[in-house]
């Protein structure tokens, strides 16, 4: 299995300790491309009884940190890299809000190599003084342009000022706006800039991804749907909302008719959101209706169909919804991949 253009271009520059900024279309296997150069910089007891490392560089306190815009992104991340440091016994911890503080500040008791968090929560905690981040190796900036989008910048900022000045930061994105320019100007030493996208690509999205256009009434949207959805070869289905009362109001609606849908949105606790990724990931669920939230972090295998319920508010928000097929290449579809807009007439 050969890498992908993101992974083959940074490892290299990675594994060498550079800093990078790597800019990428949505779904195009980033995670990797950062992830396992990030892992080799971490000491674990594996490496010391293998003579690879001297006993002296173990610390339970976090040796690198990936920060990240969304819970979802931060759950999808954690599961890759505990997956990539399975043999070595990496310790890799997800820091998110709407989760008990507790469990979290237990888990960094214990000792952990790496931490995957959302600033909000990354800050609180060590403004209480329950994350050490002195001994940070490695620091990961992952989808930039969402954390500027969602005002987080000056909340990562005053991160990075928490850690050692000598360390290893990449940096990635979809897009480059100036203010993440700017960013990586501050603190990035002598940064590689990889840009992993085809000259010869015409947009932003993965060229897998073939796109249609279905004008349809708002009274007609719920059984043009359902037609859709009926698709011969159709794998599991993602139907993106504007608002959590329309998400809740099509999952109820597709359940009625038949199919085996679940819903995630702002409405619902945390724990709710979990338990219909899981379920979606599982195939108990084959049609996960959702809100914006959603659209960054979501990596399930197997999404053959994207559907525009109601139109997104700009066209990155549009980039970001339909980047849930295609991601990394193919994956166990035999379908097109497909994505539907019902629009203008029932946006």
């Amino acid at each position: 299995m050969s890498p992908f253009p993101i992974q083959e271009m940074t490892l290299p520059v990675a594994l060498s300790g550079s800093d990078v900024i790597g800019q990428a279309k949505t779904g195009t296997g980033k995670t990797l491309g950062f992830g396992l150069p990030l892992l080799e910089r971490v000491t674990v007891p594996a490496d010391v009884e293998a003579g690879r490392a001297a006993p002296e560089k173990l610390t339970d306190a976090p040796q690198a940190l990936i920060v990240v815009p969304t819970r979802e992104l931060c759950q999808q991340v954690t599961n890759d890299l505990l997956t990539a440091g399975k043999v070595r016994n990496v310790r890799v911890l997800a820091i998110y809000g709407g989760r008990a503080y507790e469990p979290q500040v237990e888990a960094l008791k214990k000792g952990v190599d790496v931490i995957v968090g959302t600033p909000g929560r990354l800050l609180d905690l060590a403004g209480q003084r329950k994350l050490d981040l002195s001994h940070i190796r490695v620091l990961v900036l992952d989808e930039a342009d969402e954390m500027l989008d969602l005002g987080f910048l000056p909340d990562v900022e005053r991160i990075i000022t928490m850690l050692p000045p000598k360390r290893q930061t990449m940096l990635f994105s979809a897009t480059m706006p100036g203010a993440v320019i700017s960013l990586a100007r501050r603190y990035m030493s002598q940064p590689t800039h990889i840009n992993a996208t085809s000259p010869d690509d015409e947009g932003t999205t993965v060229k897998n991804t073939a796109q249609y256009v279905y004008r349809a009434h708002n009274m007609d949207k719920p059984e043009l749907l359902s037609r859709i959805l009926q698709a011969e070869g159709r794998g599991l289905a993602m139907v993106f909302c504007r608002t959590k009362r329309t998400a809740a109001d099509i999952a109820e609606q597709l359940a009625k008719r038949g199919f085996a849908s679940g819903a995630v949105h702002g409405d619902l606790g945390q724990g709710a959101r979990e338990q219909a990724l899981r379920a979606f990931r599982n195939g108990k669920v084959d049609v996960l209706v959702c809100t914006d939230v959603a659209a960054r972090g979501i990596d399930v295998e197997g999404v053959t169909h994207v559907v525009n319920y109601q139109s997104p508010e700009d066209e990155k928000t549009y980039l970001h919804r339909i980047g849930r097929t295609g991601r990394a290449g193919p994956r166990a579809s035999r379908s097109p991949w497909w994505t539907g807009t019902t629009s203008p007439a029932g946006s």
